[in-house]
């Protein structure tokens, strides 16, 4: 169960009725934006209120006739995903810290500067969203604020996302353990084994490829073999 000092209320109120749960903040956002968590890891009391600071439970009949259960679960789930969350105000302004650290983390990883085909360093992306003061909001995932944030960070910081095709050449001695790097970083296009080596061609977004040239040179000692087809 979730922490009860740290919880929220999340509410929804249909056909008159009033309907709540005490739940993580971070998980209840995140479950709200469509991703799979149990319901016993969001919530930080098992029952449905109909006003939580009050501790009054909500009627179990009544919610059969609206939501067709009362079913805890059931019932927390159409809450979390049609209800309102209700914040702090460092609540929000921890969200809204972590929401900015996602959109970062997508840009640094799939875009490039086209002027120099590097990667811009995420503490750079950072510092250019504070100089135009981009608007974030907790209220939008991430991923679809990443397109605002980069139409408004381009006059000062030049992007763009793309995706690079790799060709790398792995020893016989160490290609037991590089299938799950690769996978990792991108889509294997390709496989042969070729003499003393294992020849892959994969795709990656462009904004990784220094980070996947370290990790592969650390595994490898220095000796992988790695070429930019495109």
């Amino acid at each position: 169960m979730a922490s009860l000092d740290n919880s929220i209320i999340v509410r929804l109120k249909i056909l008159g009725e009033n309907f709540e749960i005490l739940a993580d903040p971070d998980l209840a956002l995140t479950y709200k934006e469509g991703k799979n968590i149990p319901l016993n890891e969001i919530l930080a009391v098992d029952c449905i209120f109909k006003d939580a600071r009050a501790g009054d439970k909500a009627s179990e009949d009544i919610m059969s006739k609206i939501f067709g259960t009362n079913d805890v679960n059931n019932v927390a789930d159409q809450i979390l995903k049609k209800g309102e969350l209700h914040l702090t105000t460092q609540q929000k302004k921890h969200l809204l810290e972590e929401r900015k650290k996602q959109i970062i983390n997508i840009i640094a990883k799939n875009a490039i500067n086209p002027q120099t085909k590097s990667p811009h360093p995420p503490n750079r992306i950072k510092k250019a969203m504070e100089e135009v003061k981009v608007n974030v909001t907790i209220s939008k995932s991430a991923k679809e604020q990443v397109d605002t944030v980069v139409k408004a960070l381009r006059p000062i910081l030049p992007l763009k996302f793309e995706r690079i095709t790799i060709a790398t050449k792995i020893p016989l001695k160490y290609s037991g353990n590089i299938h799950h790097i690769l996978e990792e970083f991108g889509e294997v296009k390709k496989e042969e084994w070729v003499g003393d080596g294992l020849i892959s061609c994969m795709e990656i977004p462009a904004g990784l490829q220094d980070e996947f040239y370290d990790k592969l040179n650390n595994l490898t000692h220095g000796e992988v073999e790695i070429k930019i087809l495109k």
